[in-house]
């Protein structure tokens, strides 16, 4: 995937610590480490920053214990953890944590009069058709959800004081009700934190090993429902997330390795272990956002201005915008969506995710109609296929049955797949029960699963692009993770896209993504002023105040680093609630500023109010360090023979039947190859279907081009 190393000139200092000699060549590596835990499986990329070689390990996700999977991993590629100056860690434990309640025992301290607000929350009804709606039910129940008197104005105030003899006494019903973390959300705090911060304190000294958070930590923006449903999730998941940090820095430690531990952030950036710790709620799309990373870096490269990620695992399938090589970012994230879920306040990468994975299960319901998801087989017992005990069928066994993936080819072999029996699963769960019988009634229905997966995707690309105010015809589709390749002609045909990019080693391209990103920390603040000369001046002086203390919290971890500064404004007409994100210039004017937020909400929105006034939100600046970081670029070609094992009978929905169809060796295909479908391209983390009257061309990249030709494209968006 990389020709060489990219000199980190203008990144943060290299660790001194690190540096081991190589076992193999006596002398010193500098390696780059990802690890990237899904879950299905976890990716796991070494990159060795002196001769540009990248190495990949590919393992099932390990449940039990998730270090035990990025281990295994690890000695997959024959690199040592004592070789790495840097390694990089995404995870889904905290979205599992949230999803699946599994977090931590924990407690609410609210301004007197505030114990209700996790339960009341918006007052709205996101779903008013729905006859028996309920929301989920708060992550911290109301008999662990307490009040103490103290009061802070508006204008950040103190009207009463914190009542620190209260607090004593309250830690001891905290003490007794054997909490393991501690939410602390007051009134007014993203104007004045000090109460906040005083109650952590006494509360830290007061009960030694309990995980205790306060909301201005984690934000300082207004909207006290989502202040405390952020520091509410970031203390239910902050008392097992820290077990987890800990026990994998400890795991690395104990294998010699003494560089620098980062990890991923939602937002599109690193973090440090230190900064994980305190805010790992941040952590919440951990992984997905890494390939988003990598995809930016690619569409830099290529020149593409705008593409969409979409990234297909063995669980889900993610897509979001790149646009003019960068992402957005948004402030507000639901987990388990906006109808019945609770919005976190942090900073996220603008993405949309449905449970359309590999590992996704068909079945059928009440009335005898095939759906599939959102449960997902995962890696245990995993899809029929993988022989581990599953016998509900997936997306994968489909994908199997129909030719589309080899049974002895995935993973290199490592991981043999039975086709006969993903075919008797299909047959005895889904064809017979539909009234299907014979060979061909189980291509049917395989086929029917994989439509249902594409109708899924499709509405998430739709989601990302029609609904944002973008034509999906104009983009390319850049397509990663081990079913991303897959699926993606067929979406691109269906939707009208012209250009399919799937990089070298899709499968494992979010870990690869996590090399490619910089260290990242916003900081932000409400604002709340109708935009004018004078509010503009107001807003530099904030602007220059947060990237001091972006830089200050950099500077902790990084030491002394370049820091780059983005500046952004969230902004609305005066009377809306809902905001649009606009970039903003240091000596932008206001009417400059104006005219910027009309751009991005006639975007949005397609319209402008020309008679209402505009108003500054939330100010905030992204303060960014670059890291080293591989370069990208082509693959060595391995010489061997491209035809790899021939052909084999495939099933394309295209073609309506089965047709024989040459098998190639990715590693084989050199820059300016083309190919014409149909097609099966291989690779050890990866397939990609060439489907008849498509073709393929290998780029400078080693990137594989797909065309989708005028006549071929479905779509009428």
């Amino acid at each position: 995937m990389s020709a060489a190393a990219r000199p980190p000139e203008g990144g943060a200092p290299l660790p001194r610590g690190g540096r081991r000699a190589s076992r193999q060549e006596g002398g010193p590596v500098e390696h780059l480490i990802a690890a990237d835990t899904g879950g299905t499986f976890t990716d796991l990329v070494v990159h060795d920053t002196r001769s540009g070689a990248t190495r990949f390990g590919k393992t099932l996700t390990t449940y039990g214990n998730l270090v035990v999977g990025a281990m295994k991993g690890l000695a997959a590629t024959g690199v040592a953890a004592a070789d790495a100056m840097v390694f990089t860690h995404g995870t889904t434990h905290v979205i599992n944590s949230l999803i699946q309640r599994e977090g931590g025992r924990s407690a609410l301290l609210t301004t007197r009069g505030f114990r209700d607000v996790l339960e009341i929350g918006r007052g709205n009804r996101a779903d008013p058709f729905d006859l028996h709606y309920r929301r989920d039910p708060p992550l911290i129940p109301r008999d662990l959800r307490f009040e103490i008197d103290e009061r802070i104005d508006a204008r950040g105030q103190v009207l009463v004081a914190l009542d620190t003899a209260g607090l004593e006494a309250l830690a001891g019903q905290l003490r007794a009700a054997d909490v393991e973390a501690v939410a602390i959300s007051f009134l007014h705090a993203w104007r004045n934190p000090a109460h906040e911060q005083q109650a952590q304190r006494i509360l830290r000294a007061l009960l030694p090993g309990v995980f205790v958070s306060c909301g201005s930590e984690l934000t300082r923006e207004m909207m006290e429902y989502e202040r405390t449903a952020t520091v509410a999730a970031n203390a239910y998941v902050g008392a097992r997330m820290s077990g987890y940090i800990e026990a994998f820095e400890t795991e690395l430690a104990d294998r010699g390795f003494a560089g620098r531990f980062h990890l991923m952030g939602s937002s599109g950036g690193v973090m440090s272990a230190a900064a994980a710790l305190t805010r790992p709620v941040s952590l919440v799309e951990s992984g997905p956002v890494a390939g988003c990373a990598g995809a930016a870096a690619y569409a830099a490269r290529l020149g593409i201005d705008r593409m969409i990620a979409f990234d297909m695992g063995g669980t889900t399938a993610k897509c979001a915008l790149i646009e003019d090589a960068g992402f957005e970012v948004v402030s507000t994230y639901y987990v388990n969506g906006y109808e019945r879920g609770f919005p976190i306040r942090t900073p996220v990468l603008d993405i949309v995710e449905v449970g359309a994975g590999g590992g996704s299960i068909a079945w059928l319901d009440a009335h005898g109609r095939m759906r599939l998801g959102p449960r997902s087989a995962g890696s245990e017992p995993g899809p029929i296929a993988f022989g581990r005990g599953g016998v509900e069928p997936t997306v994968t066994d489909a994908n199997v049955v129909l030719g589309r993936v080899g049974a002895g080819s995935f993973m290199d072999g490592a991981l043999p797949l039975d086709e006969r029996a993903a075919a008797a699963g299909i047959d005895r769960r889904l064809a017979r029960p539909l009234g299907y019988a014979g060979a061909a009634g189980i291509d049917r229905v395989a086929q029917g699963i994989l439509d249902l997966a594409c109708v899924a995707m499709a509405n998430a690309i739709k989601e990302i692009t029609i609904e944002r105010g973008r034509d999906v015809r104009e983009f390319s589709l850049f397509a990663f993770g081990g079913g991303g390749p897959i699926f993606a002609g067929e979406l691109a045909r269906g939707l009208g896209i012209g250009e399919v990019v799937i990089p070298p080693h899709p499968g494992m391209f979010s870990s690869f993504g996590m090399l490619l990103a910089p260290m990242r920390h916003d900081v932000d603040h409400s604002f709340m002023r109708p935009l004018s000369d004078e509010s503009m001046e107001a807003a530099r002086t904030c602007f220059a105040e947060m990237a001091g203390q972006g830089r200050e919290a950099l500077a902790r971890d990084l030491g002394d680093a370049s820091v780059s500064l983005r500046h952004e404004a969230d902004m609305s007409y005066v009377g809306q609630s809902h905001t649009v994100r606009v970039a903003l210039a240091p000596t932008m004017s206001a009417l400059e500023c104006g005219q910027a937020f009309e751009r991005a909400y006639r975007t949005r929105y397609g319209h402008l109010n020309e008679a209402a006034r505009i108003q500054l939100s939330v100010l905030r600046v992204v303060c960014e360090v670059r890291l080293p970081q591989p370069a990208l670029g082509a693959d060595p070609i391995d010489g061997g023979d491209a035809a790899g094992p021939g052909s084999r009978e495939v099933h394309f929905a295209s073609a309506e039947g089965r047709i024989s169809t040459p098998v190639l060796r990715r590693t084989t295909l050199a820059p300016g190859v083309r190919i014409e479908g149909p097609a099966i391209i291989e690779e050890y983390s990866s397939t990609t279907i060439v489907a008849p009257g498509e073709s393929v061309v290998v780029g400078e990249l080693g990137e594989l081009r797909l065309r989708i030709a005028p006549a071929q494209r479905e779509a009428r968006p």
